[in-house]
């Protein structure tokens, strides 16, 4: 029988006003809305003020009432309900998204859905930003403003072909509280929300329809708490607002002048409006009556103020200017003289300020008999209509064991549950460890620490991630990411402490590791690197080191040459470097004229003539065990010189100090010889030779050598600008006319030479 009477599903609407309740249910088929029941129930008592829940448990008592009545008279289970939020603490969002197509798309309703989630989801995200730690909003609802295609206005996206489409959407928001209330005191009737919308999009609905919207509309809707508007303005709705101001503030001024509670003076507002006087009877118990006449002229201040305010508003959401008519709906807007006030606020004339109520209800039709249209009933049969228009309710799914909130806009996904529960990004995303920055060689390096596990998602026990969709009462569980070990960065794990110098020992090439000063000190490769070190990779070695890595003893009849030039403890030797271990010859004297010297030299050539058949017998041996440890130990020493190197750093300048005397016996022993001689006799000075100048050619450009009478290739070094302390690749090359040339090399006028780094 019921399938007979309702041919289509039935929706069930609820105005949860502040003074009463109305509930309507019907369904709609074609263009026409068909009411099927309806029923109104007051609050006992003061449950709801300016559109808020202030005690849950009555107003759910009161909706359970409203339900059973409709019930009995559908003869139907009502399970779901269409609801809608009054605007105390009404908020908007305004938001601009675009879609790019690669190619000219045919626009189809996906399209367009998609666009417009996008659009609120833009406008929650930027909403957010805004709010306090403390504060919470939901949206409650959002109009799309324009639409564009491919640059252009467009009034309907569908059915086009474009690369590019576009929306401005105007999205609403109202405290956690109003909305948690409103659903709350619902579940409490045995309920579920399908639908949540703000009461001026509904009373929209049925006030304006589509074809007015293109005019500049205000639509007033005046409950008893609050006071909702919205805007229209080139076919669509452009704003909303709200003031607390509304038919309870006239209420309780009677109340007031006439000594009686809320109720009566309710009563009393009712009466008058109907037949001009009413009888009533005051605290005390005395029997009162008052005229319309005298209602009036005792409204009139708040009456003036309240319209004041509404004027005000409906100014600033259109941009300081006034609109071209206002329509006005609900209970509290048919005080008498509400619309001139209106009207004379605003600046607009007063026939184009009216109560909207049977006129706009031409595709409404009731069928109970009872009831008449009226302007009452506008946001009642509007949150019905709206239920078709969109399906933006909000669903509950459970998140680690709390149960949570979200606006539903039809594609949900995990990420819309973190971003609610205000999860952090760095608990999502793997975290990397404290990293080392340190300077080598100048440069600044940093070490990252050791990447963290990622966050891990389950969506009802299932492995998910951040993209999975979700549908109501969902179970999700986060389980957050976790942050990597600290970087740990030994000296000697850096690729640089890897690299070698090779030198060339007595025509051997000798591998010799790198080894790193820090801060200014020598470290040993097992140093472990800090937070803002500096490091220095030596590329060269001093002449005390590679006779210490080499175990090579001098005694006072050899010295060290390096590149064919004696050298010192101060000596830095760099790749290719030769490195020869050599007689140390005294320098020879200058012969004289007077005979006792001759005597003197030939004694002392003959006792050198022995010292020096012995001394060659000895630099052989020298020589040839220098040549076997080269040849034979030299890998041996290499790695025994890497674990050793700490113990040897700290010998360092020991070693050097020691071998000072060694490397300089023999110019020592000379300086002497010279000085005894100068005292014996007098020295011949031969004379020297005539500087000249020698231009040559030095990686293609013409260099011009200077102050001497001849010149070698190791020369060149001091007339280009190469730096052999930083390397800049594995070896130096040195070429003299295409061959590799040795360092002691002539050179001649004309000569090609090319000196680089060779690369790594």
């Amino acid at each position: 029988m019921a399938g007979v009477k309702y041919p289509a599903s039935l929706v069930f609407g609820l105005d949860i006003g502040t003074r009463s309740i109305v509930g309507t249910v019907g369904y709609k088929d074609g263009d026409c809305f068909y009411v099927v029941a309806q029923a109104v129930k007051e609050h006992e008592t003061r449950a709801m003020i300016d559109g808020q829940i202030h005690d849950i448990a009555k107003v759910a008592g009161t909706i359970k009432e409203v339900k059973a009545i409709l019930e009995e008279k559908t003869k139907r289970k009502l399970k779901e309900v269409c609801i809608a939020a009054a605007g105390r603490v009404l908020r908007t969002e305004y938001a601009y998204v675009e879609k790019d197509f690669e190619v000219e798309t045919t626009i189809t309703d996906e399209h367009i859905y998609d666009l417009d989630g996008a659009g609120v989801e833009k406008a929650y995200a930027a909403f957010n930003k805004n709010l306090g730690p403390d504060e919470k909003f939901y949206c409650v609802g959002h109009s799309v403003i324009r639409y564009y295609m491919n640059g252009n206005v467009m009034t309907n996206l569908e059915n086009h072909k474009a690369k590019q489409i576009g929306m401005d959407l105007i999205a609403t928001f109202l405290p956690s509280d109003v909305v948690d209330g409103l659903y709350t005191a619902v579940e409490m009737a045995d309920l579920t929300v399908a639908n949540l919308t703000l009461e001026p999009i509904a009373a929209i609905e049925v006030a304006i329809p589509e074809k007015y919207r293109m005019l500049n509309i205000a639509l007033v809707d005046v409950g008893a708490g609050t006071s909702d508007i919205c805007i229209t303005k080139d076919g669509s709705i452009a704003a909303y607002g709200m003031i607390p101001t509304a038919g309870d503030c006239l209420t309780e001024m009677i109340a007031q002048h006439c000594l009686v509670d809320f109720n009566v003076a309710e009563e009393i507002k009712r009466n008058v409006t109907e037949n001009g006087v009413a009888e009533y009877e005051d605290i005390i118990g005395l029997p009162q009556s008052i005229t319309k006449d005298e209602v009036l002229q005792l409204l009139e201040p708040e009456l003036d103020k309240m319209t004041t305010q509404v004027a005000e508003c409906i100014m600033k959401l259109n941009g300081d200017k006034p609109v071209s008519a206002v329509f006005v709906v609900g209970g509290g807007g048919k005080i008498e003289g509400y619309t001139n006030h209106l009207a004379d606020k605003i600046g607009i004339q007063v026939q184009r300020v009216a109560l909207r109520g049977e006129e706009v209800m031409q595709k409404i039709i009731f069928q109970d008999d009872s009831l008449k249209k009226d302007s009452l009933l506008v946001t009642p049969l509007g949150i019905c209509l709206n239920f078709y228009e969109q399906n933006n309710n909000f669903i509950f799914v459970s998140f680690n064991d709390e149960r949570m909130k979200l606006y539903d806009n039809g594609k949900l996904t995990i990420v819309d549950v973190v971003m609610q529960a205000g999860i952090p990004n760095e608990a999502l995303f793997p975290r990397r460890g404290a990293g080392v920055t340190f300077t080598l060689n100048g440069k600044s390096k940093t070490i990252r620490g050791n990447q963290g596990e990622a966050a891990e998602f389950y969506l009802n026990g299932e492995p998910a991630d951040l993209h999975s969709y979700i549908h109501a009462n969902d179970i999700v569980r986060l389980l957050e990411s976790t942050a990597g070990e600290d970087a740990v960065v030994e000296l000697g794990s850096l690729a640089e402490m890897k690299e070698s110098i090779t030198v060339i020992v007595d025509k051997t090439p000798v591998q010799f590791p790198k080894f790193a000063s820090v801060n200014g000190e020598l470290r040993s490769p097992a140093y472990v690197v800090q937070e803002g070190d500096e490091i220095e990779m030596l590329n060269y070695y001093t002449v005390p080191q590679i006779l210490e890595f080499m175990d090579i003893i001098l005694d006072k009849s050899k010295c060290v040459n390096v590149n064919n030039k004696k050298a010192d403890k101060r000596t830095k030797v760099y790749d290719n470097f030769t490195f020869d271990i050599v007689k140390a010859t005294p320098p020879k004297k200058k012969k004289t004229t007077k005979s006792k010297v001759g005597s003197k030299s030939a004694g002392a050539e003959s006792k050198s003539g022995k010292a020096g058949s012995a001394d060659n017998d000895k630099n052989a041996d020298t020589k040839a065990n220098a040549n076997k440890s080269v040849t034979d130990d030299v890998e041996m020493k290499a790695d025994a010189f890497a674990d050793d190197m700490s113990d040897y750093l700290a010998d360092v300048e020991e070693t050097m100090a020691e071998e000072e005397n060694v490397i300089e016996t023999t110019g020592t022993s000379s300086a002497n010889a010279t000085a005894n001689t100068s005292a014996d006799a007098e020295v011949q000075e031969a004379p020297k030779p005539a500087a000249v100048e020698m231009m040559v050619m030095v990686n293609g450009a013409p260099i011009t050598l200077k102050g001497k009478s001849s010149y070698v290739f190791v020369e060149v070094f001091d007339y280009i600008n190469f730096d052999l302390s930083h390397a800049n690749g594995r070896s130096i090359v040195t070429q003299l006319n295409g061959r590799q040339a040795q360092y002691m090399e002539p050179l001649t006028p004309g000569d090609v030479i090319e000196i680089y780094w060779k690369e790594r």
